[in-house]
């Protein structure tokens, strides 16, 4: 089978930037990336949540409301949420953090969808009329089309990737060391390096130890946004106990380090979570994602290819997968965004001071 370029070919350009990829180099085994409509020019991702002391707090009433204003049928139905799913995880404070992960085709249907279903004005009113029975965060991302990039290791859509016209390849730029940045449209003209932020960080660090309710953290320059999952519900018992016994270690302590010891390695926020049935909001789907913010690409290639952890992911995937062979039935994909400043937002209103990019200042 032919192999194709990740990058659309209405997006290719001549190169001012060369490209990674080695000379006749062929991947040894196939991914493959979304394609998406001709007209689409930005896409939108929001990570929309509710944060408690413990889980046991949880009495499932945020995550309700939550999904009023994404539902909403008072909101056009095409300009509600493309595609959305729930996931939770417990962070390194104990506190239980669960949140709607959800995409919208354009950022012009994102603000459709906020300002008529009422989600911004409940927003903006977060903390001087609710009682504080938990915190609230809010992380969105406004990617233009040259500015993300996904790969999937079967043609089974996930996140953002939903919202794509076709699941197209296999593609030529994967498994050599620079090859996400080749996926990139941008990347051709762009080095995408990152820059030191201006804001004030002790000002808006003695705001959230002083409790202050509501934290807007600005954008940096180039953040490199990941969100990278592992879904093996469809393994038969001996692949599921393979997984949980050799791959997921290794995953486990790699996501540890980067939530607990990224900024070692540029990385500002970690969360290691796992979705939940739609349903029941309940955990045992067999699905994790890691959701990772990195102050640049640069910093996100470095620790992947330099750092013990994600080299133990590695060797260990490469293991598994040649083990298994062709009756694999672990799936992986990742999406990644790089972003200008304008286009993040982050806002927390009562959570504690290391959430999310609180966690950066």
């Amino acid at each position: 089978m032919s192999l194709e370029s990740a990058i659309p070919s209405w997006l290719q350009t001549e190169r001012t930037v060369p490209a990674r990829q080695p000379p006749g180099f062929k991947p040894s085994f196939e991914l493959y990336t979304s394609r998406f409509p001709k007209t689409t020019k930005d896409l939108v991702m929001a990570v929309i949540g509710a944060q408690y002391a413990t889980a046991a707090k949880n009495d499932g009433e945020a995550i309700r409301t939550i999904s009023t204003f994404i539902s909403s049928d008072v909101v056009n139905p095409t300009s509600r949420p493309g595609f959305h799913e729930v996931a939770a995880v417990t962070d390194n404070r104990g506190f239980f953090n669960i949140a709607v992960v959800a995409y919208w085709t354009s950022k012009q249907s994102y603000e459709d969808w906020a300002t008529t279903s009422g989600f911004r004005t409940w927003w903006n009113g977060l903390g001087f009329y609710q009682d504080v029975r938990n915190g609230w965060f809010l992380e969105i991302f406004y990617p233009t089309i040259e500015r993300l990039e996904t790969v999937f290791s079967t043609a089974v859509p996930e996140g953002v990737a939903h919202l794509r016209e076709s699941i197209t390849g296999p593609i030529q730029e994967h498994v050599y060391w620079g090859s996400m940045r080749d996926r990139f449209p941008i990347s051709q003209t762009d080095e995408l390096l990152g820059a030191t932020p201006t804001h004030d960080h002790g000002r808006l660090r003695a705001d959230s130890a002083s409790r202050s309710r509501r934290v807007r953290i600005p954008g940096r320059k180039n953040l490199a946004v990941i969100r990278s999952g592992q879904d093996w519900s469809a393994a038969v018992p001996e692949e599921r106990q393979l997984y949980l016994d050799s791959m997921q270690p290794p995953l486990v302590k790699g996501m540890d380090y980067l939530r607990d010891r990224g900024s070692e390695v540029g990385c500002l926020s970690c969360r290691f979570m796992e979705m939940l049935d739609p349903v029941t909001a309940e955990g045992g789907t067999d699905r994790t994602f890691c959701l990772a913010y990195f102050d640049n690409l640069a910093s996100l290639e470095g620790w992947s290819r330099e750092h013990e952890t994600h080299l133990a992911i590695f060797a260990e995937f490469a293991k598994y997968a040649k083990r298994l062979g062709d009756k694999m039935s672990l799936r992986l994909f990742h999406e990644v965004f790089v972003l200008e400043e304008e286009q993040q937002f982050f806002e927390y209103v009562d959570c504690h001071e290391w959430s999310g990019m609180l966690a950066s200042l």
